[in-house]
């Protein structure tokens, strides 16, 4: 159990700071294409593999000069991480999309489409023999 709380305690300092070099340290203008942000950290219990999730509200081409951009952003990334945080061995990162908000925002998209149908349709008397739908 302490091996695993110390997991997630070195995973959220990773996002802290990773969240911070987003904002002030990497100078690729690639990164700050469309708005970014880190939403979650996934470090293996070795402490040695690090996925790091990025969200990015923008195109898909945004999307994908802003992993570049953070593909080859990566040593700086890692050496920053090792410095700051003094581990004795700094993971590998890999930073990744986080397409859940995007996966999110669709889902609430449909389900308001949903209603909005559901609220222009014909209302059907209780009790009646006619179908929704049928007869219109």
């Amino acid at each position: 159990m302490a091996q695993g709380r110390r997991v997630e305690r070195v995973a959220a300092l990773i996002r802290r700071e990773v969240s911070e070099m987003l904002i002030n340290s990497i100078k690729d203008d690639r990164v700050h294409q469309g708005m970014v942000s880190v939403t979650n950290v996934e470090l293996a219990g070795d402490l040695q593999h690090c996925k790091v999730f990025v969200s990015v509200l923008g195109s898909e081409e945004e999307r994908q000069q802003v992993l570049a951009g953070l593909k080859a952003a990566t040593p700086f990334v890692k050496g920053e991480l090792s410095r700051r945080m003094k581990m004795r061995r700094t993971p590998e990162l890999v930073f990744l999309i986080d397409r859940g908000l995007e996966q999110g925002m669709e889902v609430l998209g449909l389900l308001q489409r949903l209603e909005q149908e559901r609220q222009e349709r014909p209302v059907v008397p209780a009790g009646s023999d006619q179908l929704e739908g049928e007869g219109s």
